[in-house]
């Protein structure tokens, strides 16, 4: 009986954590329904220069992400004593850094 009981509150838990991230999700979505005005810069060039340094940054992001994921899973290697986690670490840490670094090396090539 006192399993049934448990079972339920479980339940009551996991139907009040479920609401609650449903709730924060609609007021996400309800956020991006928000619309601002945007106006046109007079050089179409500039808000392309805009949108380009935008993508980079995010990639920029992404890059670092990747770097510290393949820092991090080097380091557990060492502790862990395995040779394929490391080298999965040490390309990881490698790939993070042509990612994060992927403006300055284009621009490098290109000129």
């Amino acid at each position: 009986m006192k399993k049934k009981k448990e079972i339920k509150i479980l339940d009551k838990n996991i139907k009040r954590k479920v609401q609650t991230f449903m709730l924060i999700i609609t007021a996400i979505c309800f956020l991006f329904q928000i619309t601002t005005p945007v106006y046109a810069d007079d050089d179409p060039l500039s808000v392309i220069n805009n949108f380009s340094d935008f993508v980079f940054s995010v990639t920029r992001a992404i890059g670092t992400i990747f770097l510290t994921f393949g820092v991090v899973q080097f380091g557990m290697s060492y502790q862990s004593h395995d040779p394929s986690q490391r080298t999965t670490g040490i390309f990881s840490v490698v790939a993070g850094i042509i990612i994060a670094f992927a403006k300055q090396i284009i621009n490098f090539i290109i000129k």
